[in-house]
């Protein structure tokens, strides 16, 4: 089987309206110079175009109908947070190894201060420190590429 625009067609189908349609033109065929076989692929072509126009208008079932509204972000929230997340990757990638790793496990992984200090071998009042550290560095690295881009 072939499958066309999300249907499918047996291409036995497609081939048999391709001899009909030879067939019933045979009649009217004029020999113009052109080869013969160019008039068959003509019509073949036309039969094809045809099969798939009106596979495009047939429904395409689903396994699910869906309950309610697609809720997932669509193409341009996709895009935006794609735009965000390399500009983050970015900064952090600004920042000093231990610092980029500190803010990782507190910001985006949600981890306390007691978690991250485990992890880091740091007391978690070092933690918040470092953090706050991070947090400003970043924070006049953006300051920085703000006025170079006003400026």
């Amino acid at each position: 089987m072939d499958r066309i625009s999300g249907h499918y067609y047996a291409a036995d189908d497609v081939a048999q309206e391709v001899c009909i349609a030879v067939l019933s033109a045979l009649p009217r065929y004029r020999d113009m110079g052109r080869p013969f076989v160019s008039f068959v692929f003509g019509i073949a072509a036309h039969k094809v175009a045809d099969a798939m126009r009106s596979a495009a208008r047939q429904p395409v079932p689903t396994a699910d109908v869906p309950d309610g509204p697609d809720d997932r972000p669509g193409p341009e929230e996709t895009a935006l947070a794609r735009l965000e997340a390399d500009r983050v990757r970015a900064l952090l990638a600004l920042l000093p190894v231990q610092q980029r790793e500190l803010i990782v496990l507190r910001v985006l992984s949600g981890l306390s201060a007691q978690e991250t200090g485990q992890l880091l071998g740091m007391s978690p009042g070092a933690v918040r420190v470092a953090q706050h550290r991070a947090l400003a560095r970043l924070r006049a690295i953006v300051g920085e590429e703000s006025l170079a881009e006003t400026a």
